[in-house]
């Protein structure tokens, strides 16, 4: 079975080198083609998991597996797979197909709209995805709501429930901590962030800010440009992201290579023995949004991180940074203002810009808001969340990339990401008090390596609540992530 699973492991992995060179060099007219080689892909991969073989193997080793530790490689390899398999045999091979050509049609209609700046020209391959997206939740199954079937995708176990009730214990902490902070408003300037700043330097500052944070560049990893960062991998050994570079602010490309980074530590942390099995992937999409928001706030928007980092960075931009002190660009980097753009917002209003998106996903599932509403739908979520109406579609709704993989769930992680990241934080403060003072002196080598015993050590062995209770001992937990918001921001704002 491990021989079966090794070739379905391959073949996504060529699809995923696929989908990497359409979002960095492959041509705009290659698109239709590249759409049919990726379908073909999907299929094959699809079939080959899903065969009867699979399933029969599966049930063989049942009585096996039960005899095994439940950590053991092997017992976690069966129990995965198992469930893997339950899933994808519900999908049929046809709607698997249509769905990665949708996701190529929808990817280029986005990008047009982008250029265009036009919600309308995204709108038909949007709705195209919403129809196939709520077949794959009906061919799923689910008891309660049908982006619960999607949620499980990327969050296993996770419900439309558990995030709501999560949203609102954020909103009760978060919302005030907004208001208060833009009665301060004031009382941190980051003019001096939006100026010009070379575009070929910003690209070595983020390859050096990268590779000290851990990320290998030197021989397993690599940094590109596209139009939305992102980060994927073939193999422990060979993995990539990009970032996306705005010449008048700086945050936009340096915090990108740091999230990225994050992402990338957990792929190249995965064990070699894993390579080409069903566990060479992160717990979830939450799991691994907690690594790269570990990386780029808590770590890179400390104090510490910048006691080491901003002489280098003032050495590379002189005449706009040399003038301004340490503590200002601390507090620069750290101002709180609502914005339109989510890769770019502060921590203390990011998870509004989440709550938005999935509410207005389950609106859609619900069918109490249709598509050629969305746009006005979105600003009126501004409006109340972030008291910000945005000024047009590229700032509103076509922003992200997500919508055209899927429509549905794919944002929860983010939230979940934010969460769990300050509970293994203070868990390996916990165990290495003196992580901050490391910092300080560009040391980040003892966090990277409890990260990669304690998380990345496990692959994709453990759910991300089982996986959370294991290192830290308590599950999903929002109080621990709203303290350090309050506190963080109440000494930068005086509150």
């Amino acid at each position: 079975m491990v021989e079966l699973l090794a070739e379905v492991t391959a073949l996504r992995q060529s699809g995923g080198l696929l989908f990497w060179d359409q979002q960095t060099y492959m041509p705009k007219a290659g698109a239709r083609a590249r759409g049919n080689h990726l379908a073909v892909l999907s299929k094959v991969a699809h079939e080959k998991f899903t065969a009867p073989e699979i399933g029969r193997l599966l049930e063989r080793l049942r009585d096996w597996e039960e005899t095994l530790p439940y950590d053991s490689d092997e017992a976690s390899t069966v129990r995965v797979a198992r469930r893997e398999y339950e899933k994808a045999t519900r999908l049929p091979p046809d709607l698997v197909v249509r769905h990665s050509r949708a996701r190529t049609r929808a990817h280029e209609a986005w990008i047009e709209a982008r250029q265009k700046n036009d919600y309308k020209v995204f709108r038909p391959a949007l709705g195209e995805m919403v129809d196939i997206m709520r077949e794959v939740a009906d061919a799923l199954g689910y008891e309660d709501h049908p982006l619960d079937a999607l949620l499980d995708q990327q969050e296993p176990g996770m419900k439309t429930a558990d995030m709501e009730g999560l949203f609102g214990e954020l909103r009760q902490g978060l919302v005030p901590l907004v208001k208060a902070i833009a009665e301060k408003a004031d009382a941190v300037d980051d003019s001096f962030l939006h100026q010009p700043f070379d575009r070929e330097t910003q690209m070595e500052v983020c390859r050096e800010a990268a590779a000290a944070v851990g990320f290998d560049l030197e021989t397993r990893g690599r940094i590109d440009l596209s139009v939305h960062p992102f980060t994927i991998g073939f193999s422990r050994n060979d993995v990539r992201f990009t970032v996306r570079i705005d010449e008048g602010f700086f945050n936009a490309g340096f915090f990108a290579s740091l999230h990225e980074a994050g992402h990338g530590t957990y792929m190249q942390g995965l064990p070699e023995r894993f390579e080409q099995s069903i566990l060479h992937e992160g717990a979830s999409s939450g799991l691994h949004e907690s690594q790269s928001r570990l990386w780029e706030n808590i770590v890179g928007r400390s104090r510490a991180f910048w006691q080491f980092y901003y002489p280098r960075l003032q050495k590379r931009f002189p005449e706009q940074l040399g003038k301004v002190s340490r503590e200002d660009f601390y507090r620069a980097v750290n101002k709180v203002e609502p914005s339109f753009i989510r890769v770019e917002a502060d921590e203390v209003t990011y998870n509004l810009h989440i709550m938005v998106r999935f509410e207005l996903e389950k609106a859609v599932f619900d069918r109490e808001l249709g598509l050629d509403d969305l746009p006005g739908a979105w600003n009126e979520k501004f409006r109340n969340y972030l008291g910000i109406t945005p000024p047009d579609d590229l700032r509103g709704c076509i922003q992200d990339i997500h919508w055209t993989f899927g429509f549905g769930g794919g944002f929860a992680g983010y939230t979940i990401g934010n969460v769990a990241s300050v509970q293994l934080y203070e868990k390996a403060l916990e165990e290495h008090p003196g992580l901050e003072e490391e910092f300080a002196q560009g040391e980040f080598s003892n966090l990277l390596r409890w990260m990669n015993e304690n998380v990345h050590a496990h692959g994709a062995k453990f759910g991300p609540q089982e996986l959370l209770e294991r290192v830290t001992g308590r599950p999903l937990d929002a109080g621990p992530y709203l303290a350090y918001i309050k506190r963080k921001f109440s000494d930068i704002y005086g509150l």
